[in-house]
C-alpha cells in the first residue's frame, strides 16, 4: 500500500509538472496580450522605471489651451509609466522657481515653456547642471537649442505668422489688427511679426490683459470704433476669438475676426461663418510628444529633431476642414 502511495504521488506530481510545463509555454504570449490590452484601455504599456516628469508652463489661471496640452501630456504619461507633475505661473520669475522646485525634488524629467525665455534661462542650466534632461514645448524654439535642452515640440511662431498674412492676402484684406494678450511673450510678437512680413496690407498692434476679459473686448473695441478700415482683426488664442466677434458687433464693424489656436468653441464659430479661419498648432501632440520623447530619451537615449524643432503646426483651419475636426475639438484633445 505504501508503495502504491508513492507512485500515486509521483504520478500527481508529474501530472503537476507537465500543467506547468505547458502554462509556462504560453505564459510569455499571454503576458504579451495582457500588456496590449492594459495600453489599450489607458494603463501603463511599458515595464520601464517610474520615473516623474514634471511640466511647468507660463499658463495663467483658466487658460483652456493648456488643458488640451496637458491631456496630452497625461496620456502619454499613462502609457509610459511617469508619475506627471504639472505646474504654471504666467509671471516669469515664479515660473522659473516653480523650475527650481522640480530640481530640488530631483525629478527625472523636465518639460518647460520658454515664452519669456530670458527669466528661464538660468533655472534651465540649473536643472541641467543636475543632469536633468529638459524638454521645451510651445515657446522658445529660438531659444531651446542654445539654453541646451534635449529638443523643442511645437510650432515655429514666426513661420505660422506667416502662413496667416498669406491667408489674409487671399482673403483680400487690406488693413488687420494683431492682439497681443500677454505683454513680453516673445512667442506672441513672433507670430504678429510672421503676420507683417508676408502680409501685404496694413497691420496693427494692440495690447491687452489676457486675463480680464472685458479689457480685451473694450481694447479692441475701442480700436475697430477709432478705425473703421480694420477689415480683419487677429486674436493670438481660441478664448479671445469669440471676445472679438463681441467687440466687432458692439463696434458696428464689419472686420473679418480670424485666431490662432482651436477649441470647440471656434470650431463651431468656423462652420457658422462667425470666424474666418484658425491656426492649429495641435497642442495635444505638444503635450504627448514632450512626454513621450523624454521617456524615449531616459529608455533608449533617444533624440528627435536633429538640433531642430519638433513642428507640430502650422495648419490653418477653415470652414470645410472645421466640421471634420469637431468630433475631437468637443472632446477636448484638438
Amino acid at each position: 500500500m505504501a508503495r502504491f502511495r508513492t507512485w500515486a504521488g509521483i504520478a500527481l506530481t508529474g501530472a503537476l509538472c507537465a500543467s506547468l510545463a505547458a502554462c509556462s509555454s504560453t505564459g510569455g504570449k499571454r503576458a504579451e496580450d495582457a500588456r496590449k490590452a492594459a495600453a489599450a484601455q489607458g494603463r501603463a504599456a511599458v515595464n520601464t522605471p517610474r520615473w516623474t516628469f514634471a511640466m511647468i508652463t507660463h499658463s495663467g489661471d483658466g487658460d483652456t489651451f493648456w488643458d488640451i496640452v496637458q491631456s496630452g501630456a497625461k496620456q502619454a504619461a499613462v502609457k509610459d509609466n511617469i508619475n506627471f507633475l504639472y505646474s504654471h505661473d504666467d509671471e516669469a520669475q515664479q515660473q522659473a522657481q516653480l523650475v527650481d522646485a522640480a530640481v530640488d525634488k530631483k525629478v527625472d524629467g523636465i518639460i518647460v515653456t520658454l515664452a519669456k525665455p530670458d527669466a528661464m534661462k538660468a533655472a534651465v542650466a540649473r536643472a541641467e547642471r543636475a543632469g536633468i534632461p529638459v524638454i521645451t514645448v510651445n515657446s522658445g524654439s529660438a531659444e531651446s537649442k542654445a539654453f541646451g535642452a534635449l529638443t523643442h515640440v511645437g510650432q515655429d511662431e514666426t513661420i505660422a505668422g506667416e502662413a496667416v498674412g498669406e491667408e489674409l492676402n487671399k482673403r483680400g484684406r487690406k488693413k488687420a489688427l494683431c492682439v497681443l494678450h500677454e505683454q513680453g511673450n516673445i512667442g506672441h510678437e513672433q507670430r504678429c511679426d510672421g503676420i507683417g512680413k508676408t502680409f501685404r496690407g496694413t497691420l496693427q498692434r494692440v495690447y491687452v490683459n489676457g486675463t480680464n476679459m472685458p479689457d480685451v473686448q473694450s481694447g479692441i473695441e475701442a480700436k475697430l470704433q477709432a478705425d473703421k478700415s480694420i477689415d480683419a482683426v487677429v486674436t493670438l488664442g481660441a478664448p479671445y476669438a469669440d471676445t472679438a466677434v463681441k467687440a466687432r458687433s458692439d463696434a458696428g464693424s464689419k472686420a473679418e475676426i480670424d485666431t490662432f489656436d482651436l477649441n470647440a468653441k471656434v470650431a463651431t464659430e468656423l462652420q457658422d461663418g462667425t470666424l474666418g479661419f484658425a491656426v492649429d498648432q495641435q497642442p495635444y501632440l505638444q503635450g504627448y510628444q514632450a512626454v513621450d520623447l523624454l521617456w524615449l530619451y531616459k529608455y533608449n537615449n533617444d533624440v528627435l529633431g536633429g538640433g531642430r524643432p519638433v513642428l507640430t503646426g502650422p495648419q490653418i483651419i477653415t470652414k470645410d476642414q472645421a466640421a471634420a475636426l469637431q468630433e475631437y475639438t468637443k472632446r477636448g484633445t484638438r
